[in-house]
């Protein structure tokens, strides 16, 4: 009975640490980016207010927590930060880098329209 109530305490846990959403945008980072301290600075107060921060939440992730994550990578991640659309745990797609907030916005848009139901404002 103890192992009973000890698996279900942990699925119960398991369960509560996990987003409460499907769909996420996981920021990939490590300490002394230069160039994520920039997308910091530019980007990060802004985006959950955006269109594509309350259909993507962002989930930062650590470069070398990459194992506790939860997500499915298709392929190793190597530059910092690179930007992982997930769906469910699973990547769906991904922008490695950080090339300035013009560009940042053009190109989150076009991986979420082309890989989900994302429809952008004003479209």
């Amino acid at each position: 009975m103890r192992l009973l109530k000890s698996l279900a305490m942990a699925a119960f846990i398991a369960l509560l640490s996990a987003p409460l959403w499907a769909l996420e945008l996981v920021m990939v980072e490590q300490d002394g980016c230069v160039y994520c301290e920039l997308w910091n600075e530019q980007i990060s107060e802004i985006y959950p207010k955006t269109a594509e921060g309350k259909f993507a939440p962002l989930r930062r992730v650590d470069l070398f927590e990459l194992d506790e994550s939860g997500v499915a990578f298709e392929r190793g991640v190597n530059f910092t930060p690179t930007f992982v659309v997930v769906d469910d745990g699973r990547e769906l797609t991904r922008l490695e880098g950080y090339p300035g907030e013009d560009f940042f916005w053009f190109l989150l848009t076009k991986m979420l329209t082309e890989t989900t139901s994302f429809t952008p404002e004003g479209s």
